[in-house]
């Protein structure tokens, strides 16, 4: 955890904020929905807006608000029950919304989205067209996990990758995560903790600091929201993790105030839309292990992955495919698109280019996976290398 913190005042500069707000931020102890800290949230959002500023809201809570209604006192484990109860809660969710947004003359909009929404490319451009448009016309989206329709397959997971994924979709200045803590916690002695104020990236010693990840009414925690935050970080947009039960949080984040835990750096270079989508928007389908060799050439030089340094490959998959790149060890080296199906790349891999013809009975493509179609995602935080 670096001390030389990079100078916040930046953060005042963000015109573009997308903002996550949990579960157990909006719902009290007894499962209900709590008027005022969405009022409180209301209220941010209007003086967000009335500064120019662009606000996107990532709101957890359907299901909670949807217990209430039912009645049910604790969170259903069956699939069915959380389709209903999130069916029911977000249009009791959205007119609580709608109520105390109205009293600033903010006009709002429900979306709701799957992750097959934004992992396939066309669906990916017009999900963002419609948010950049909801924003150019000063209209706030309300945006939540479709949980009515979500299946293993197709959910986000947390609401703090939807947070992540919405904020490198619609390319945000800022990602703010509002919890119940003011950020990581860190041992100080004496079995107090100190809050971390910045964090340059996340890995595995930031990750043991966590504990305490779940309750009844939440799926995340602060694991999820450092995961996230990191992808989010690295990709080249700062995230700042806050207590967002105090009412002035959001102002004195985009203040440029030492409030929560900072990740990443303001002002850092973004990534390209097109890296951003092959990164963090699959789930991948399997896994190319990759030589020493190979691992050096995409990393050090930039080269495109040939055959002749993959030596297994896991899972089955299509060509175009997004699979990840991977040392024999386990480390994630990158992630890409397969110019090959899983079974023609087992019977080449390694092999030599020339030697494709042969194999295949043609060679439309000389690459495993080309480098116009890869991003680097290396533990030492890697940039996509230029071309």
């Amino acid at each position: 955890m670096d001390k030389a913190a990079p100078d916040r005042s930046e953060l005042a500069q963000a015109r573009r904020i997308v903002v996550k707000v949990g579960s157990r931020v909006l719902v009290g102890h007894s499962g209900r929905p709590n008027p005022r800290r969405i009022a409180a949230l209301a209220d941010a959002a209007a003086s967000i807006r009335a500064g120019g500023r662009e606000l996107v809201l990532v709101s957890s809570g359907a299901i909670a608000a949807g217990m209430e209604e039912l009645g049910w006192r604790r969170r259903p484990k069956r699939l069915p029950d959380l389709q209903m109860a999130a069916a029911v809660g977000q249009l009791r969710l959205m007119a609580l919304y709608a109520r105390h947004f109205r009293h600033h003359g903010c006009q709002i909009a429900q979306v709701l989205l799957t992750h097959d929404a934004l992992n396939v490319r066309e669906r990916h451009l017009n999900a963002r067209t419609t948010l950049i448009n909801l924003l150019r016309h000063r209209i706030v989206p309300i945006i939540n996990e479709n949980d009515a329709v979500s299946v293993e397959e197709i959910r986000f997971g947390d609401n703090d990758l939807l947070a992540a994924l919405v904020a490198m979709l619609v390319d945000a200045d800022l990602l703010i995560l509002l919890t119940t803590v003011d950020g990581l916690r860190a041992p100080a002695g004496d079995g107090r903790t100190r809050r971390v104020p910045w964090l340059p990236s996340v890995t595995p010693r930031e990750l043991t600091l966590v504990f305490g990840c779940r309750n009844e009414l939440s799926t995340g925690g602060m694991a999820s929201k450092l995961q996230s935050a990191h992808n989010v970080a690295r990709a080249g947009i700062p995230v700042v993790i806050a207590d967002g039960r105090r009412p002035d949080v959001l102002v004195r984040v985009l203040a440029g105030e030492d409030v929560g835990t900072l990740i990443g750096r303001p002002r850092r270079d973004r990534w390209a839309a097109r890296d951003r989508w092959i990164g963090f928007f699959h789930k991948p389908s399997g896994t190319l292990v990759v030589d020493e060799g190979a691992r050096r050439a995409l990393v050090e030089h930039g080269r495109s992955l040939l055959p002749i340094g993959v030596r297994a490959v896991e899972g089955h998959f299509t060509a175009g495919a997004a699979v990840d790149i991977r040392t024999a060890d386990g480390e994630l080296v990158a992630r890409g698109l397969a110019s090959y199906g899983s079974d023609d790349l087992r019977r080449i891999l390694g092999r030599r280019t020339a030697d494709i013809s042969a194999l295949l009975g043609a060679c439309p493509y000389e690459e495993a996976v080309h480098r116009d179609h890869m991003v680097l995602l290396a533990a030492s935080d890697a940039r996509r290398s230029p071309r």
